[in-house]
């Protein structure tokens, strides 16, 4: 094979040689054959010297890649196998840790959920304002999935400790307060446990998301904030004082109270009617009452003098002395007819009274109904999804109600007194005509004898 080879390639080189440069002579043509010859076997040996390098070289590098393999194989066995251990072993103390651990395994759970219960107690707490940034132990616990060191479970407890502690203190100390303005100013602020802090008499509330407390729009009445302020003067000794048990929640819904005069405009036109109907109705009690109560006292001083004055039992006194010389028939219907003229004047403005107090809780329904109807328009209107669509109809409906019937109860209840007091007056005077009828009777009487 080697033979044809290098006799082809002769063949060739012969070719291009005679193409390249044709000889002279047949001498010339063999030393020219010779001589390519041998600068071809050069050739050729350095061509072949140089792929037994690259042969001996590729295989020394697949010897190394062969070692290498069977390094690797041998590492790979080793880590396969050590790791084969490993899980044995991890499989086998997991099962020892859970069989010590027995009751422990619990106090992951335990401990979040107490660490935020507690966090929402501290975030919302009065103390806080007082000492910032307590709770960092808290958010910890709250958030990892690790069972907790024994370090971390004293600050817990500590802290909740310190919580209990606290909420049986009052203390004065200098905190950052957001005013009614916007400002944000530092003062003395007193705190009353975890209940109540106030500062300069007036009463304050917490903002969890700050740890700053505010000054709310609206305080609570004057003989609350005259106690704060007592509070705050005192070094010693037991003081009265409101305590808010939901820590601020109260005090942030003194804000939405309504005062009386919102009250009031709440119950529209139909409130105002109520109103004018009570206030024509205190101005008849009044004068009744005034009046009744002078009457009455004239009445009780005639009853001690003989002589008539000008009240109701002195007008029937005066109507006696002037019919003496007729018969007793005649008198006591004169004297009936003198009564019948003052009933009027003592029991002036009683129906009127009446009709009032029974107008007013009629009014009151009115309001009632016109407001249930404007709630139900309200709802057609804009749904049910949001409450405060219809708070206008259902605080009319409402309010209406409670002021037909606070002015309708008094005015009953001064009806009731009034009417006693004038039946007292009338009975008063049937008496006294009764006697002075009796009086004649006798008289007569005794002139017949």
């Amino acid at each position: 094979m080697m033979q044809r080879t290098f006799i082809t390639l002769w063949m060739v080189l012969f070719v291009s040689s005679s193409f390249a440069a044709a000889p002279n002579s047949l001498q010339a043509l063999l030393e020219q054959v010779k001589q390519d010859r041998s600068q071809q076997k050069a050739n050729l040996a350095k061509r072949e010297l140089k792929f037994k390098t690259a042969q001996n070289k590729q295989a020394e590098l697949l010897n190394n890649a062969l070692k290498k393999l069977d390094t690797v194989a041998h590492r790979n066995a080793t880590l396969k196998n050590n790791y084969d251990n490993y899980n044995l072993e991890i499989d086998r103390q997991n099962a020892v840790l859970k069989e010590k651990m027995g009751a422990l395994g619990e106090l992951e759970g335990i401990v979040k959920q107490i660490a935020g219960d507690l966090d929402i107690i501290i975030d919302s707490s009065l103390v806080s304002a007082q000492k910032p940034d307590r709770d960092a132990i808290l958010d910890l616990l709250a958030n990892r999935k690790e069972l907790p060191s024994l370090q971390e479970l004293e600050d817990l407890w500590l802290l909740a400790m310190d919580e209990m502690v606290e909420s049986g203190k009052v203390v004065t100390f200098p905190g950052k307060i957001i005013t009614t303005t916007g400002n944000e100013i530092t003062q003395d602020v007193t705190r009353i446990g975890v209940f109540n802090a106030v500062t300069a008499g007036q009463f304050l509330r917490a903002l969890p998301e700050t740890g700053k407390l505010i000054a709310p729009g609206r305080q609570p009445d004057q003989r609350f904030r005259q106690m704060a302020l007592n509070l705050e003067n005192a070094k010693s000794g037991i003081h009265a004082f409101p305590i808010d048990p939901t820590r601020g929640s109260m005090l942030a819904l003194l804000v939405q109270k309504p005062t009386l005069k919102e009250r009031i405009v709440q119950g529209g036109v139909i409130g105002y009617a109520i109103m004018l109907i009570g206030l024509i109705g205190l101005g008849i009690s009044t004068e009744r009452a005034i009046t009744l109560a002078a009457t009455s006292r004239k009445v009780q001083k005639q009853l001690e003098h003989k002589k008539s004055g000008d009240n109701p039992l002195g007008h029937i006194m005066q109507v006696y002395e002037k019919n003496l010389d007729v018969d007793t028939e005649t008198l006591g219907l004169k004297l009936d007819e003198a009564i019948l003229k003052e009933i009027p004047k003592i029991q002036r403005g009683l129906g009127a009274l009446t009709l009032l107090a029974a107008i007013s809780p009629l009014l009151g329904l009115l309001g009632t109904v016109t407001g249930i109807i404007e709630t139900f328009q309200s709802i057609t209107l804009h749904g049910t999804g949001d409450p405060r669509v219809m708070s206008g109809g259902i605080s009319q409906a409402l309010v209406t109600t409670v002021m037909g019937l606070l002015v309708a109860i008094p005015l009953l209840l001064c009806h009731s007194f009034l009417s006693a007091k004038s039946s007292t007056l009338v009975q008063i005077l049937d008496e006294k005509s009764t006697a002075f009828v009796a009086l004649l009777a006798e008289t007569n009487r005794i002139k017949n004898v």
